[in-house]
């Protein structure tokens, strides 16, 4: 059965792309192009999963916001 997961893509410093996948803790990785960094996320979720089990894994995203200050 698959999933849908929640990635946020970020751009550091050095021009890395950046992926955290908010619903899996410390699941991330990084790639040049996006094309690449999709690939590796779902890598790092495949990996993800085989290691931890079912009950580690949150279901409630709750959003995301970009705040102003």
């Amino acid at each position: 059965m698959k999933r849908k997961y929640t990635v946020i893509i970020e751009k550091d410093e050095e021009g890395w792309l950046v992926s955290d996948v908010v619903e899996l803790p410390g699941c991330h990785t990084q790639a040049r192009t996006m094309d690449e960094l999709i690939k590796r996320t779902k890598e790092s979720i495949q990996a993800y999963l085989e290691a931890t089990e079912a009950s580690d894994i949150s279901e409630e995203f709750v959003g995301i916001q970009q705040i102003e200050v």
